[in-house]
């Protein structure tokens, strides 16, 4: 499969932008600066993907390398039947995805779990919340209030977003690819599904079991946080 072809499971997404349309001319023309404006633009968001691929910054950043390589010398096969943005991270996909096997050899099993749409777990312990009459579904725990704008609060804004990052980086590597994807880059389902070649239902099971882990580590963080 090239670069730009969709992956079957995939849905489509639309093609490139009028802003895409104007840059890909650019660069076809060679214009140094449009080529800046795209690294400027990606290369922080690609490094990130990469990252969830293989196992240290320095070998993300070699990946990052040769994505832009790769766009350069693959632009003028550009047809446009995707975005211009999508194009070239299923570039970094495919490029880190070998790297990450070249890395490991053997890819462990966990980096298999959440893909066959089994049962997804719970964003939260089940016996948090009441099961019988007269308010089943409620609270029996409710999670702990907290004061806005205290210093205390503040600190652990910052200690919280510090544990979201590790939270994310314990991931399995397909769920922690989909949680980068849509909840720190702020991508649509489609184009996650594209870049990644996932259908649309693993990529919803992925995100939601991904969003359950890191929620629970958060919860149980700010619990021992207010208890401490």
């Amino acid at each position: 499969m090239t670069t730009e072809e969709q992956p079957p499971s995939s849905p489509a997404v639309p093609g490139p932008s009028e802003a895409e349309r104007h840059l890909i001319v650019a660069l076809t023309a060679g214009d140094e600066a449009a080529f800046v404006t795209l690294v400027e633009l990606y290369h922080a968001s690609l490094v990130r993907l990469a990252l969830t691929f293989v196992q240290s910054h320095a070998v993300a950043e070699e990946v990052v390398q040769e994505t832009w390589i790769g766009v350069l010398t693959g632009l003028p096969r550009f047809e446009g039947r995707s975005s211009l943005k999508t194009w070239i991270f299923r570039i970094l996909s495919n490029q880190a995805k070998t790297r990450g096997v070249r890395e490991r050899r053997t890819v462990p099993f966990s980096a298999f779990e959440g893909t066959d749409g089994g049962d997804a777990e719970p964003a939260l312990d089940p016996s948090r919340f009441a099961h019988a009459a007269p308010y089943p579904g409620h609270w029996t725990a409710p999670p702990s209030p907290w004061d806005e704008d205290t210093p205390e609060r503040l600190m652990l804004d910052t200690e919280t977003r510090e544990r979201i990052t590790s939270a994310i980086a314990a991931l399995p590597s397909n769920q922690r690819q989909v949680i980068t994807l849509r909840d720190v880059e702020g991508w649509s389902a489609p184009e996650v599904c594209n870049v990644l070649g996932l259908s649309e239902t693993n990529q919803r099971v992925l995100l939601h079991r991904a969003r359950s882990r890191v929620r629970r580590a958060i919860e149980t963080y700010l619990e021992q946080a207010h208890e401490g």
